[in-house]
Parts: C-alpha cells; structure tokens; sequence
C-alpha cells in the first residue's frame, strides 16, 4: 500500500511533465511565417485604433493639437500596460496620457471618449456572443462568467434589493453636496462625446476605422490558427474572438490569462488534439502579449522618450492632478 501511494503520483506526474513536454513541442512547431503575418496584421489594427482615438478626441477638443502619432502612442501603450498589469491600469494610464496631450481636456472628458471608443467593438462583441449562443450554445454555457455570478445571487437573494436600496438612501443624503459636481462632470463628459453630434462623421471617421480594425483582429487570429496547426476557418476564428470577449469580463489577471487558454481548447475541441489546442492557446496569448509590449513600449518612447513604467504611471496621475481630479 505504501509502494503504492508513492508510484502512483510519481506516474501521474511523470504523465504530466510528459504532455507539458508535447504542448511546448507543438508550440516549437509553429509556422513562422504565417506568425509573422498574424502580427503585422495586428499591427495595422493597433493603427487603425490609433486614427479612431485621434478622430473622437480632436471632435472633442478642436483645439486641443492632438496628433495621430500622440494618439497612437497612448492607446497602444494602455494596451501594453493593461498585458502586464491586472485591473486595467493600463487604461486609466492612457486616459492620463491623453490629459496630459490635449490642451482644454479633462479626465470626465476622456473617460467619456474611451466609452465612446468602446462602444463599436462592445456592440460586435455582443452581437457575436448571441449569435454564438443561438448556434452554438454549448460554446458560452460552460465557463461563462454568469455561471458563478448567477449561482452567488441565487444563494444571497436579498442582497440586490438591499444594495439598491442602500445606495438610493445615500444618493438621497448626499444629493444636495454632489449635484453641483455631478452636473460639472456630466458637462465635461458631454464633450469628451461630442462626435455624436454629427453621426455621419462617426461612421465615417470612427465607426469605419473600428470595422476595418475588426476585420484585421479576425483575420490576425485566422492566421494564428494556421501559424499553429489548428483548422483554420473563419468560424474559428470568430470562436476565439468571443472567448477573448468573455475573458475579459472579468479581468482579474492581466489579459484575462489563464480563463482564455482554458475556454479556447473547450470550444475549439475536435479542430486539432488537445495538445496542439493547448500549444495555440499558449502560443497566441504569449506572442500577442510579446507584441504589445514590444510595440507599446516603442510607442510610448516615442511620445515620452521614456520607457520606465513608474514615470508613465506619474505623468498621468499628474494630469489628473492638474484638472483637480476631475
């Protein structure tokens, strides 16, 4: 028995270290040059998301001098930040980033722009993931982020009523003190969506730009998918684009690491074997990550002519310091 108790877990491990081997072999067997195109692929949809972000914010601020390389330089370099860092610290960075570019802009402003920058890819993302749940609904059954959401509500019924009447009660109280900023704030965030005003000018100098930037993302991935083996189809493709949709639901760890890999080999099972689906999972999130960075930090030297992420992180608090917080 006690022979026993001790070979067993020696097997299993041995088993173990074995498949880690041939998930790392798979990796090394990845095509270079469809990897190679995958990436310049995304670097025109990282552009392409730069000329979105000029066009919203110089609608904003006319006057506020923003320029393409500027606004290229801050969104990627966000990203970047966002791939090494949980909570989306690379995004309060980049709405900084932005303060501290734009003469006459406001933190309210920006952080207003950044929802209206959101909106296009948030509406595909949902789009897709219905879709996806009508056709195929075993893909967002299991794993999804309402599955432990829902059950913890179920369990605790009393409690949303209970938030919402808490908060209500505190609105009320404080409402007096906080109408005089809130109405401040909402002027402000009404210019950072100022291009709303003018609907043809977002679809034509935002909402376009975004769809060709979301055309370059699916076929980045359809790419990644032939660099790594996997069948690769457009269908596939847009698979793996609504399990980077649903991961990063709930961003608790840079990029949503851990929760892709593992929802990717679920819903692209039966494409390749399992070891291979672990190798693409692996391999894509590792080399996007790789790239981002690689490509965040170039931009953002170029824009601060520093790579040291402690004085990036100051210059944007300090351009919210300067606007007095708001």
């Amino acid at each position: 028995m006690a022979i026993g108790a001790i070979v067993e877990p020696v097997l299993v491990l041995g088993d173990l270290g074995g498949w880690v081997v041939g998930v790392f072999q798979r990796i090394g067997d990845v095509s270079v040059y469809w990897l190679v195109l995958a990436l310049v692929l995304k670097t025109s949809e990282s552009a392409f998301i730069g000329l979105a972000w000029r066009n919203i914010l110089r609608a904003a601020y006319p006057q506020g001098g923003l320029r393409f390389r500027t606004a290229w330089a801050a969104s990627q370099g966000g990203t970047a930040i966002n791939a090494l860092t949980p909570a989306q610290a690379g995004t309060a960075a980049m709405i900084g980033l932005f303060r501290s570019s734009i003469r006459g802009s406001s933190v309210a402003g920006v952080a207003s722009a950044a929802v209206v920058q959101s909106l296009f890819f948030t509406a595909v993302s949902v789009v897709i993931v219905i879709c996806t749940a009508i056709f195929r609904p075993r893909t967002v059954s299991k794993g999804s982020p309402s599955d432990e959401t829902g059950g913890f509500f179920a369990a605790h019924p009393l409690l949303i009523p209970l938030v919402i009447v808490a908060v209500l009660v505190v609105l009320y109280l404080l409402w007096p003190r906080l109408k005089p900023k809130i109405e401040g704030q909402w002027r402000k965030a009404k210019q950072g969506a100022a291009i709303f005003s003018d609907w043809r000018r977002y679809a034509r100098e935002v909402a376009s730009w975004q769809l060709l930037s979301w055309v370059l993302r699916i076929a980045s991935l359809y790419f990644f998918l032939v660099a790594f083996h996997v069948t690769a189809t457009v269908h596939n493709a847009l698979l793996a684009q609504v399990v980077d949709s649903i991961s990063t639901l709930l961003p608790f760890s840079p990029g949503g690491a851990g929760t892709k890999q593992g929802f990717l080999v679920y819903v692209l099972d039966g494409q390749a074997p399992t070891s291979r689906l672990l190798a693409f999972s692996v391999g894509q999130y590792v080399a996007v990550t790789i790239f981002n960075v690689a490509l965040g930090a170039i931009a953002i030297y170029m824009m601060l002519r520093t790579l040291r992420l402690r004085e990036i992180l100051g210059r944007a608090k300090a351009a919210e310091s300067e606007s007095g917080g708001t």
